[in-house]
């Protein structure tokens, strides 16, 4: 198990040299000038060119890479030239609010997603399970800064039971949760539901249930964890995602997020910015990959780690 993790661990290092790799050479193969989208429009060129200069932006490219891998050897991400700070700083102040939203997140979706899947499947074509079904797809067609536009004009401009944004009081953590929370928690359990119907055609079910076992203890104890399996892979996948910032979501919010500020990096072409989010998303997916495979093991005997 340890040697695994290690060449786990390995394979996500060779995966971030790559990725950084190719971010950079995605950053200055485009027609955009970094100097100049920091200065502006209408900067003259001399002003233009001081800056170059003074960010190190008239080097070859190759040169600044490599300038660029060795401090990230050393954990120095660079510094904003937007924000004017260490990435990795200000990473670390925006991840707190992006994690708890997250996290919020994360754990309305399955509290929401693994009923909806188990109640829908033992109530194949009954009304419950249609009308779940309908309701489950018209929150997953939605896009998700529209329907955190309606959350916002229903709840925080009609009703006014919400702020209509902003960061700090668990009441500003309702609505930009359940923007994301609903649709997803849909998703799940037509996922979840589509397994378990599968499931119960198999030897292990037809068994138990010829054992006398009643038909909701071979939902929850025989089928759930074999379909669980898929969700799995998609909630580490989310997770990951999560936690690297959902830039429209905490635009429409205004919470201050990792996602926005890439997006805010993003507009103004602040490639140490840029390369840092791309990188720490990386990361979180490399190691949200590992932490599947680890509770594949864990789910599923049959599954053996080597």
């Amino acid at each position: 198990m340890i040697g695994y993790i290690c060449r786990r661990l390995l394979w996500i290092a060779i995966t971030l040299f790559g990725v950084s790799l190719l971010t950079f050479g995605m950053l200055f193969a485009g027609p955009t000038d970094a100097a100049q989208a920091l200065s502006g429009a209408r900067a003259q060129a001399a002003s233009v060119e001081l800056l170059r200069e003074r960010l190190g932006l008239d080097r070859p490219v190759h040169e600044q890479y490599l300038t660029y891998l060795g401090g990230l050897v050393r954990g120095d991400l660079g510094e904003s030239f937007y924000f004017g700070s260490p990435v990795a700083e200000a990473l670390r102040e925006r991840f707190p609010a992006t994690a708890q939203l997250a996290l919020t997140i994360f754990v309305l979706a399955v509290a929401l997603g693994v009923p909806l899947g188990v109640v829908s499947a033992m109530r194949r074509g009954g009304v419950l399970d249609r009308g779940l079904m309908i309701a489950g797809l018209v929150a997953i067609s939605i896009p998700s800064f529209l329907f955190g536009l309606l959350l916002l004009y229903a709840f925080a401009f009609r009703l006014r039971l919400f702020p209509v944004g902003g960061y700090g009081d668990p009441a500003h953590l309702v609505l930009p949760a359940l923007t994301v929370a609903l649709p997803w928690s849909a998703w799940y359990g037509i996922v979840l539901r589509s397994n378990m119907l599968d499931a119960a055609s198999l030897d292990f079910a037809r068994t138990a249930a010829a054992k006398g076992v009643g038909p909701w203890a071979v939902a929850w104890r025989h089928l759930l964890p074999n379909a669980l399996l898929t969700v799995v892979t998609m909630l580490g996948m989310d997770l990951a995602g999560l936690l690297t910032g959902l830039a429209l979501v905490e635009y429409v919010f205004g919470w201050p997020g990792i996602g926005w500020q890439a997006l805010q990096a993003a507009q103004r072409f602040d490639v140490p910015m840029i390369m840092g989010s791309v990188l720490f998303g990386a990361l979180l997916i490399g190691l949200a990959n590992l932490v599947v495979d680890l509770v594949y093991g864990w789910l599923d005997p049959r599954v053996r780690i080597s």
